[in-house]
């Protein structure tokens, strides 16, 4: 692999979807990094002092200097290592603007409307952020079909940013379908993101990087309990 541990580390947590966008950028560029593994309960001196303003992951430390925020660090990557592995970001600057559009697209409402899913405690709200979802996924349908000008990635023949960005929450539109039921990139619905998914998920580049889905599973569940709980717990201190 191009790159050199010395040079690249990664500060990350394993079921982060924006730590997993690090990885993959890492990955479809063929560099290799060290991975620090960061504990959310007690996060590292490295961390606090990479990230001092949000104290998250990931980071990525080049040549100790730190870079935050995933999509900051995927553009980074690209630009950094231009010859290494594939191009992410489009040459074209107009095709660039557009793939940077649907990169804040997929941050602003894709993420937002699974964290209404997750924090739904009645049926109607569950309803009404299963709609919200499916409402950003169809938008991206068509981003996918002006993107790849009807080539298998948004990227064109090759994955490309947009693919990234998106591919970071990939492990989670797993995990969601088996603990929510929710088919989000469904064939019915959604033909392009569908064979898209499959196409990605069998990328190499993927499978190196790619969380266990399971344990993803596990988590979710744990964090449905605790939050249900949570709320019977405020329910009787309220009555």
């Amino acid at each position: 692999m191009a790159g050199g541990g010395e040079e690249l580390k990664l500060l990350g947590m394993w079921a982060s979807p924006f730590a997993l966008r690090a990885k993959l950028a890492l990955s479809f560029k063929g560099l290799s990094y060290d991975y620090v593994e960061e504990d959310f309960k007690n996060k590292s001196d490295v961390l606090l002092s990479s990230n001092p303003v949000h104290k998250k992951v990931p980071v990525l430390i080049h040549k100790g200097k730190p870079i935050c925020e995933s999509q900051v660090i995927v553009q980074y990557i690209d630009e950094v290592f231009p010859d290494a592995g594939v191009t992410l970001l489009p040459a074209d600057p107009h095709d660039r603007a557009v793939a940077r559009f649907w990169a804040a697209y997929i941050d602003e409402k894709l993420f937002s409307a699974w964290i209404l899913v997750f924090r739904s405690k009645t049926e109607e709200e569950k309803a009404e952020a299963v709609k919200q979802t499916f409402a950003v996924v169809e938008k991206l349908e068509g981003a996918l079909s002006e993107c790849s000008k009807g080539k298998p990635f948004f990227g064109g023949d090759t994955v490309g940013y947009v693919d990234v960005v998106l591919g970071g929450f990939v492990a989670w539109v797993h995990a969601i379908e088996e603990v929510f039921g929710l088919n989000q990139f469904d064939a019915a619905k959604t033909p392009l993101l569908a064979a898209w998914l499959e196409r990605f998920d069998e990328l190499d580049a993927v499978k190196e990087v790619m969380p266990d889905i399971g344990r993803l599973v596990e988590l979710a569940k744990m964090r449905q309990a605790q939050a249900a709980g949570a709320a019977a717990a405020a329910a009787g201190e309220a009555s």
